[in-house]
């Protein structure tokens, strides 16, 4: 955890188009009439650069960057990941997963241990992989898992309908994909949760498009703004944020036209929309958000892990679907980080029970995680003056 923060912060002070950021910055921030400005970003890629570069010690004190639920995995309930141990310990399947869930800890176990254990759990960077497993092993059902918010479900798209293209019987997905602006409303309604503007995700909005946020900044009157993720493109949505903050527009802007467009990759939404249809889901540390999650049509629902499998995945007598509460039980704080409410040194566990080689939650599992984030940096992500 230990981290040359002056090293970096003079790093950023002799650019000199920061330079010219941080004056507009600090001159939007002396016109506000508020003693602190709340700043979400909601992009797990952002919360890693932020922290990496040090860029909250060099902003104005009364401005507060606030890690929200960016990372696909930290927001994931233990109830799923319970539901794929499950499947991985059944000797009839293999499990198909990106990397980030291996290590996340369910009720008793994790599909580490599992595979450790002689479980069939295989990692893939790409769902395309899934269908050469599944040809290679036809006696097996194979089970992705299908976590990620908009940016990684065209994939997954496309995977189930290669597997109907190729009368594929054995492969399946469980699903758990998120969707971000709804959920974006739901943090700006939490009465817990006080945010002036939201620093948007740059992965996200190529799919969706900047339009997508729309009627969330103008239900919640909160402004928004899309950026890359270098720290000159987060400084430059943080001053676009405070220009709409004092401008009382509660408007989105993008911050990354070289990349993301109003209406977004139209040819990915229309696989998306083709394959899949929205439901509710349960976000981790905000609980079950309408319209937030994705399921599989009735055209493709025999792919679904999910409802094909149910009995092994939430066997009767199990307590299924309140396994959440064992993480409390742990002592795990994650679900307030994921929504701010905490620090991550503010969680007793945190760099002590829960460090990277032995994470107690998925905030310090996952590579986007915010507690991972600040244990790799430390100080750097600190809310401090200089």
């Amino acid at each position: 955890m230990n981290f040359n923060l002056e090293q970096y912060s003079k790093k950023i002070n002799k650019s000199g188009a920061a330079g010219k950021l941080l004056e507009s910055i600090t001159r939007l921030c002396e016109k506000i009439d508020k003693d602190r400005i709340n700043l979400m970003e909601v992009c797990g890629t952002h919360t890693h650069e932020i922290f990496k570069s040090g860029v909250k010690a060099i902003l104005p004190k009364k401005i507060r960057l606030r890690s929200g639920p960016g990372c696909p995995v930290c927001v994931t309930p233990d109830s799923y990941i319970d539901g794929a141990i499950n499947l991985a310990k059944d000797k009839n399947f293999i499990v198909t997963t990106f990397g980030d869930m291996l290590k996340v800890p369910g009720a008793s176990s994790s599909l580490k241990a599992e595979q450790n254990a002689g479980a069939d759990v295989r990692v893939v960077y790409s769902p395309e992989e899934t269908l050469d497993i599944a040809k290679q092993n036809p006696e097996k059902n194979v089970v992705f898992l299908s976590v990620g918010f908009e940016t990684t479900v065209p994939a997954s798209a496309f995977l189930i309908k290669a597997a109907e293209a190729q009368e594929l019987k054995n492969i399946y997905i469980y699903e758990a994909n998120k969707t971000v602006p709804e959920a974006i409303l739901a943090i700006a309604k939490h009465p817990q949760v006080k945010i002036d503007g939201f620093i948007l995700p740059g992965h996200v909005s190529v799919i969706i498009g900047v339009d997508a946020y729309k009627p969330a900044a103008a239900a919640s009157a909160i402004p928004g703004a899309v950026c890359g993720f270098e720290y000159i493109d987060i400084l430059l949505a943080i001053n676009s944020l405070l220009t709409l903050i004092y401008e009382k527009r509660p408007e989105v802007v993008n911050d990354y036209p070289r990349v993301v467009t109003a209406a977004g990759n139209r040819a990915a939404q229309s696989v998306i929309a083709e394959v899949f249809e929205a439901c509710d889901a349960e976000w981790r540390g905000i609980g079950v958000i309408p319209g937030t999650g994705l399921r599989l049509r009735e055209k493709y629902n025999k792919y679904s892990a999910a409802e094909k499998f149910a009995d092994i995945i939430r066997p009767a007598g199990s307590g299924a679907g309140r396994i959440e509460d064992q993480a409390v039980k742990n002592g795990c704080r994650c679900g307030e980080v994921l929504l701010s409410l905490i620090e991550p040194p503010e969680c007793p566990m945190f760099a002590a029970a829960c460090n990277p080689v032995n994470p107690v939650g998925p905030c310090m599992v996952s590579s986007e995680g915010v507690c991972a984030a600040y244990y790799k940096y430390g100080a750097a992500g600190a809310d401090i003056e200089l």
